[in-house]
């Protein structure tokens, strides 16, 4: 688990401000295709910081845990994070994720392997759930970054 710890650290230290140069217009600019804008992938990413805080401290409480399935459409389109401000959305994602850090890195080692449940998937450990988190993470950032133009150099 320390080497997803580590890859989070390094996340927030990294993502914010690159997150924070992308305009508002750009932000809520859906892909061809009907693909999910940047406002809706990190609200998207928000979602998952709040279904994972429940599932890492309700693991922390049980020797199992069985939690709901995650309707990701049905979330990402109640909220409408397309309405909302950009630096808004990057402050809460940035916040929740650096709870979610210190959160992460109190689990016992006792517990890491409690067994969790999540809808019909296998049942998997918490440590797992912290890695499978992490990865979901910069999985979803790539794709935002992969949209941006790239950063002109100073020189033109």
């Amino acid at each position: 688990m320390k080497e997803a710890l580590d890859t989070l650290a390094r996340i927030l230290q990294e993502a914010p401000p690159r997150l924070v140069d992308i305009p508002d217009e750009a932000a809520s600019r859906q892909r061809d295709g009907g693909g999910w804008s940047p406002k809706q992938i990190l609200g998207h990413l928000i979602d998952s910081a709040g279904n994972n805080h429940q599932r890492w401290v309700r693991a922390l409480a049980a020797s199992t845990l069985e939690f709901p399935q995650y309707d990701q459409q049905f979330w990402v389109a109640a909220q409408r994070y397309n309405e909302e401000r950009w630096p808004d959305l990057v402050n809460l994602w940035l916040l929740y994720n650096r709870h979610l850090l210190h959160l992460a890195r109190l689990i016992p080692a006792e517990k890491a392997g409690t067994v969790c449940t999540i809808g019909d998937n296998s049942p998997v450990t918490l440590e797992s759930l912290v890695s499978g988190y992490v990865s979901h993470l910069q999985h979803h950032l790539d794709q935002i970054f992969a949209r941006q133009p790239a950063a002109q150099s100073a020189a033109e």
